[in-house]
């Protein structure tokens, strides 16, 4: 018997293929939210923009979670070979990392060339401290892909996300497809979506335990956060992460907080959390989120924590920045 996928590709008129299609004339970049429901939907939506793609010579990646790139790679067939195949489960587990170490790093690997991609940054089982870094993501990728020549496809589960969630997701992209087919979004709005994301962070437990910082106790507070979380059960590898986030947080405290700033740090039975107060302000939504040559000094402190924590996150308010960042414990 057949597998019912084939079905899709002999469906020229589908009203999925609408998803390979879009492209305004005045900027190249397409960025699409694909709306399904089951499996047949995902695949409805997802393998039309690839053979699309393949059949222009185009190179196309998928970054997707694990039970949806198993999917695909049964759906492409021999045609997967062609295909980078990425877990967005694991290089995507912090949002903060995508845009560079998945959706940049492709598109430049491919420079002068069209590139396609899938990602599926938001799936059910996200917690609800990382959505927040997706939605901010997803908003992000509107900026950070601006006048390039490529077309980015984001699968959202109607069925198991958050009602709010698929709001958001009609928000930060300016075309979505379904079965009904393509369309505008109405909704349309990342920059409101980017200052919803710059919110207070949730108030820290009385427990978490302080130390102040400046440029002649920057390396006590190194000592004082890796003395913590080898208490709390981090093992070698994390005590190096830990390390090198809390001096880049620390030396922005010095060199754009006006000197100082103050180091917290807590725990419960499932991540060691610290925030760094005072590492001055942060007014370019893309700091952190550019490749390391082409960002400033504070985004690129802010790009190295981003790759050795599991999230990151900010609050810029009348007294400056906070951050704060999550370690899994082992």
């Amino acid at each position: 018997m057949e597998p019912y996928w084939s079905g899709v590709r002999r469906q020229v008129r589908s009203p999925w293929l609408a998803a390979a299609s879009g492209r305004a004339a005045e900027d190249p970049f397409d960025h699409c939210a694909l709306h399904y429901v089951g499996d047949q939907e995902y695949l409805e939506g997802t393998v039309p923009f690839i053979d699309a793609a393949l059949a222009a010579g185009d190179p196309v990646a998928v970054a997707v979670p694990g039970p949806s790139l198993r999917l695909l790679r049964g759906a492409l067939g021999d045609a997967v070979q062609h295909v980078q195949m990425l877990d967005m489960a694991e290089v995507g587990a912090n949002p903060g990392c995508i845009i560079t170490k998945v959706l940049r790093d492709f598109a430049d690997r491919h420079a002068g060339r069209r590139v396609h991609l899938i990602e599926e940054p938001t799936w059910p089982a996200r917690t609800a401290a990382e959505y927040p870094a997706c939605a901010l993501h997803e908003a992000l990728v509107n900026l950070a892909f601006t006048g390039r020549d490529a077309a980015i496809l984001c699968p959202y589960d109607c069925a198991g996300l958050q009602a709010q969630w698929i709001a958001d997701s009609q928000a930060t992209h300016p075309m979505l497809v379904d079965r009904a087919g393509r369309r505008p979004s109405r909704s349309y709005d990342p920059d409101r979506v980017i200052a919803d994301s710059n919110r207070p962070l949730d108030p820290r437990p009385w427990t978490a335990i302080e130390r102040q910082v400046d440029r002649d106790t920057i390396d006590n507070a190194r000592w004082f956060a890796t003395s913590y979380g080898r208490s709390a059960g981090l093992g070698s590898l994390q005590l190096v992460d830990l390390e090198i986030a809390v001096t880049e947080l620390a030396t922005l405290c010095v060199l754009y907080g006006g000197g100082a700033g103050t180091i917290r740090l807590w725990s419960d039975k499932k991540q060691l959390l610290c925030e760094v107060e005072g590492i001055g302000p942060l007014t370019d939504p893309l700091a952190g989120h550019r490749p390391f040559t082409e960002d400033h000094a504070q985004g690129r402190s802010l790009l190295m924590v981003h790759h050795v924590v599991d999230l990151l996150r900010t609050y810029t308010g009348p007294c400056g920045t906070t951050a704060r960042f999550h370690l899994r414990l082992p």
